[in-house]
């Protein structure tokens, strides 16, 4: 019998969706498709052992496994900003879970990681802004 979650660190992605049931995994690797289609710049890596993107050296969205639904991480920004298009899903401050039966469509996912790709790049707007200050 599979296991719903990994139980070892994964190393990368696959080790993580490995040990995945079918549904779980079908329903990760197809968020997977739909995040690098999204952001075709955004580099895979574990981060709190967890599936997840990396753009620019910060942190974009990750993705998991639990015993009874799947989740994707997009951040609180995302999550607020396109409240009305995730009801029926089970949310909170920065997580949206879904049925592995039933996955998230790709046009929501692709809204949601774009919000967080323009999220990050206002940070970085402004992080360069304040190294200027003072010149």
């Amino acid at each position: 019998m599979k296991k719903t979650a990994p139980s070892a660190i994964p190393q990368n992605i696959d080790d993580y969706l490995a040990p995945l049931g079918a549904d779980n995994r079908a329903a990760l690797e197809k968020l997977r498709k739909d995040i690098k289609a999204a952001a075709p710049g955004a580099e895979e890596c574990i981060s709190y052992q967890i599936p997840s993107f990396r753009l620019d050296g910060r942190l974009l969205v990750s993705f998991g496994a639990a015993a009874k639904h799947c989740a994707f991480y997009p951040g609180s920004h995302p999550i607020e900003a396109h409240r009305d298009d995730l009801t029926g899903y089970s949310i909170s401050k920065g997580t949206i879970r879904f049925d592995p039966a039933k996955p998230m469509p790709t046009a929501l996912i692709r809204k949601l990681v774009k919000t967080r790709i323009a999220e990050n790049a206002g940070w970085k707007a402004k992080a360069a802004a304040g190294s200027t200050r003072g010149r």
